[in-house]
């Protein structure tokens, strides 16, 4: 079961960090509106700070893990 837990975290920083990455491709182009812009500008934060959390965390348990 935990082997499934870590399965969907990989997966989820690998969206999260996708995401983030389709975020800045569309904050790009020299035609979306500044409300667009916004709107992916805070989707694209939002997505990396999850993707970071998602790295602390990992960095966490390995360190829990090397101190047995």
């Amino acid at each position: 079961m935990n082997e499934n837990k870590e399965k969907i975290t990989v997966k989820s920083f690998e969206n999260a960090m996708e995401n983030s990455k389709d975020m800045l491709e569309k904050l790009n182009n020299r035609e979306i509106s500044l409300s667009d812009a916004m709107k992916y500008y805070k989707e694209g934060l939002k997505q990396l700070q999850e993707a970071n959390n998602m790295l602390e965390n990992a960095k966490l348990e390995f360190i829990e893990l090397n101190k047995t």
